[in-house]
């Protein structure tokens, strides 16, 4: 209840007088609301009018800390200072003096004469220390209902207030609750724009404010840091600062819904004067109004220049991680190959030495002089066809290998491949057969018959004995390619080999057992210096194709061969 409405008081009555003056006071109150001097200045100023208007009253505010409950000094122009610092912190409750009371109560309590009433226990002495007998005290209410202070009225002599006096009391008391709700709001707003001010100057990120006519209001230090120093950025149309790799600027900004739910985010050049651009990421967001209307646009600028040298260091790590490791392949792969053709070697020279020795110490009749002659020219040819394909190899590595290309009959080739693997064919009661039309290929004739004589012979030396080894091919939908398959109902390449099926040297581990045996001193049926399907895939590419594993089962392996027929879109 207002202080008005107490028991035992007055009805409230202005005179002319009264209320010419009091609208002169809330009038130079509201002036200096409005010219935003500090909180104390205007609620002494409206104590000081009070008081001119109440003769002998001497009045003071305190203001309600809610969390603590207690209250602290505000104003009090007129009260001593030994007593306003003796209630300053006052812990509010329903026996602290009147203003202790009301700020708990949230009602006005009028107190007559302190000595005798029961709520001024603990403070009676600093009243009568400062010379102070009567106290009435009226909650100061925020807009939410409750105290956020009081207001009190001090008499020398024990005094009830009169309606005038509660009447007056009531309307600066108004006046103080929108002194203080306005320096409340002032003092968020002056917060607000501090932490806003903090966050946006002092930011590492660049950031600018830009107006609807995308031209930048404010920028902070590191974006002008990040421009070089480049003079002039606020009021500089953005278009001119920042230029999107991608489309113009005002596209990626008509790219932002009028709602603003997501930003715009986007790579840019920063044009920085007399200086090299910078790479950044711009994100673009909309600010509204109080309306909702969109107002400006917030911009901020990553500089991606540590991001993109990070991303050099990474990708120079890695290249390098990925040449140390290609270097020790080659390392590795070239002391296999030593060791391979050495051990490879080393069989058929040994037959070629020894039937020269042969023909040296005995002598032997035409027929056995003829069958050493030709176990040394089988060697020696082994050997020599060891070494080509070691260097067609290196070749193909080097990118140098010499190639005739021509238009080349698939099926011309193939025929003259069984021609000339029909006799191993016949060791290993292998049938051949054949389902090839006159597809004709881009290719070097005599590297064709060297990829399907490895891939032919390679099924023939490790497909069933007894078995069969078929070649097919034909066109792809697009008439651009020719694939030719060669299968085999073999054993199948091992899982984990597949992967490395086009490696030189990469051939499975097979137990001693399972190893064929030696004829005159070439590998047997399941051995081998691994080189051929490693060569065959090499040539392939070579000759603009591709060699594959099509399948590879425990009931055989297609190997699958593409090579383009020369039109214009095979590749």
């Amino acid at each position: 209840m207002s202080t008005a409405e107490l028991p035992g008081v007055d009805a409230p009555v202005l005179g002319p007088d009264d209320a010419r003056d009091m609208l002169d006071r809330q009038t130079e109150v509201l002036e200096l609301i409005a010219a935003a001097a500090p909180l104390h200045d205007v609620l002494a100023e409206i104590l000081s009018s009070l008081e001119r208007l109440i003769p002998g009253a001497r009045c003071s505010v305190l203001l309600l800390d809610r969390e603590r409950r207690t209250l602290h000094h505000g104003a009090a122009p007129s009260l001593p200072v030994a007593y306003v610092a003796a209630i300053d912190g006052l812990a509010i409750g329903d026996h602290a003096g009147s203003c202790g009371t009301a700020a708990a109560l949230n009602t006005a309590v009028v107190t007559a004469d302190v000595r005798t009433d029961p709520r001024w226990v603990q403070y009676r002495a600093h009243a009568e220390s400062a010379g102070l007998r009567s106290c009435w005290s009226t909650p100061i209410q925020g807009r939410d209902g409750m105290p956020v202070g009081t207001f009190a009225v001090y008499h020398d002599t024990p005094h009830r207030p009169s309606g005038r006096e509660q009447l007056l009391v009531d309307r600066f008391t108004h006046l103080a609750s929108v002194a203080i709700e306005h320096a409340g709001l002032v003092g968020d707003l002056v917060a607000s724009e501090e932490r806003f001010r903090r966050s946006f100057d002092d930011n590492s990120l660049g950031m600018a404010l830009v107006g609807l006519d995308r031209r930048i209001a404010r920028c902070n230090t590191a974006l002008a840091s990040l421009a070089r120093g480049r003079t002039g950025l606020v009021g500089a149309g953005l278009a001119d600062v920042v230029t999107p790799r991608e489309g113009s600027l005002d596209a990626r900004l008509d790219e932002l819904h009028p709602d603003g739910a997501a930003p715009v985010v986007f790579e840019a050049l920063l044009r920085p004067q007399g200086h090299r651009d910078v790479e950044v990421e711009v994100t673009v967001s909309l600010l509204h109004d109080r309306e909702g209307d969109p107002a400006q646009y917030v911009v901020n600028v990553f500089d991606l220049t540590e991001r993109r040298a990070a991303e050099r260091h990474r990708r120079a790590r890695l290249e390098a991680e990925t040449a140390r490791r290609t270097a020790e392949e080659h390392s590795r792969a070239k002391s296999d190959l030593l060791a391979a053709v050495g051990h490879e070697a080393r069989t058929p020279i040994q037959a070629i030495v020894g039937f020269a020795e042969l023909l040296g110490t005995l002598d032997l009749d035409e027929a056995r002089r003829q069958e050493a002659l030709d176990r040394i020219s089988a060697a020696a040819g082994h050997v020599m066809d060891l070494l080509a394909d070691v260097l067609d190899l290196s070749r193909i590595e080097a990118g140098a290998l010499p190639l005739a290309v021509e238009r080349v009959v698939v099926g011309e080739v193939v025929a003259e491949v069984f021609g000339l693997l029909s006799t191993k064919a016949e060791q290993r009661r292998v049938e051949l057969s054949h389902d090839v039309a006159d597809e004709t290929v881009l290719a070097d004739r005599r590297r064709l018959r060297q990829v399907l004589l490895n891939l032919v012979g390679n099924s023939i030396r490790h497909g069933r004995p007894g078995g069969h080894v078929t070649v097919r091919s034909g066109l792809t939908s697009d008439r651009g390619w020719v694939v030719t398959y060669v299968d085999d109902d073999g054993p199948g390449i091992p899982h984990d080999l597949i992967p490395r099926a086009f490696t030189a040297f990469a051939r499975p581990k097979r137990p001693a057992a399972q190893r064929g045996s030696r004829i005159d001193g070439e590998p047997g049926a399941d051995e081998g210096i691994g080189l051929g399907l490693g060569l065959a895939h090499g040539l392939a590419e070579a000759m603009g194709g591709e060699l594959s594993v099509g399948r590879s089962r425990p009931d055989g392996t297609s190997m699958v061969l593409r090579l383009p027929t020369g039109k214009a879109d095979a590749r």
